[in-house]
């Protein structure tokens, strides 16, 4: 299986991120550099190969590319983020996964999809509704992801950003999240709670490694008894502006 990701680098206007739930803190441009690049070192540590999407420094938020696309399988489905600041990002991501040889679909209007609101394992897609994502987005997700097989289900959202600033899975498929900013979390069968806000974020390195945020220590702890090794990064500058693990890249795992 391929092992590659797309990063995009943080532009010089990232201090001026959109907020939706937090307040703002004053960023340090310079520090949120130096940690995209310690985040980057580790994927390619764990045997990642990074490729980098072009800039799009008159979009704040571009550093986010998960928020782009929806990738499942051989299929790239080029998103149309729900602020509209935020949607020339695509066109970037679009061209790179072209490129790689990905067949390429479209969120169309009146749909309005980000990345960071969709949770895939096994089969199933978990899609964020009120926040980015509309009904008729994650319909149109639905539409192009059935010819592949996958469930594609609605989840309520009110607490947090994105879907994945709430919740991420494991690699067994536990879904992990912080419980006060998670608004039902029956949705998943096998759910457990971490006792750290930034613990709910993980990147699915192998089969029993995760990438997670050095904020959440305690998490860190509850993973490693349950058998997984973790390697932590420092992204406190982009947690200002409700980023995590899971928003600064996309892992491309199929054989192109």
């Amino acid at each position: 299986m391929s092992r590659r990701a797309l990063v995009r680098r943080p532009g010089p206007r990232l201090t001026e991120g959109l907020l939706t739930h937090l307040e703002r803190q004053p960023v340090d441009l310079d520090l949120a550099v130096q940690q995209w690049h310690g985040y980057v070192a580790a994927l390619q540590e764990a045997g990642w190969e990074t490729i980098e999407v072009p800039p799009a420094d008159d979009c704040p938020d571009a550093v986010f590319v998960e928020d782009t696309v929806v990738v499942y399988g051989d299929l790239a489905v080029i998103t149309r983020p729900g602020a509209d600041e935020r949607k020339p990002e695509t066109a970037g991501t679009e061209a790179v996964l072209r490129d790689l040889g990905y067949r390429i679909a479209h969120v169309e209007a009146p749909g309005t999809l980000d990345g960071g609101d969709v949770l895939k394992h096994d089969g199933t897609v978990w899609v964020g509704l009120g926040g980015r994502t509309n009904a008729a987005g994650l319909e149109q997700l639905r539409e192009h992801l059935a010819p592949l097989g996958a469930e594609v289900l609605g989840v309520p959202l009110t607490k947090v950003l994105h879907l994945k600033s709430a919740v991420t899975a494991l690699p067994d498929g536990t879904v992990v999240g912080y419980e006060p900013l998670v608004d039902d979390a029956t949705v998943w069968s096998r759910f457990l709670g971490v006792p750290e806000e930034p613990g709910a974020h993980v990147v699915l390195l192998d089969e029993g490694t995760v990438l997670m945020s050095a904020g959440a220590p305690r998490t860190q702890a509850l993973l490693e008894e349950r058998g997984l090794r973790t390697v932590t990064v420092e992204i406190g500058e982009y947690e200002k502006l409700e980023g995590c693990v899971t928003c600064l890249s996309v892992r491309l795992r199929h054989p192109l």
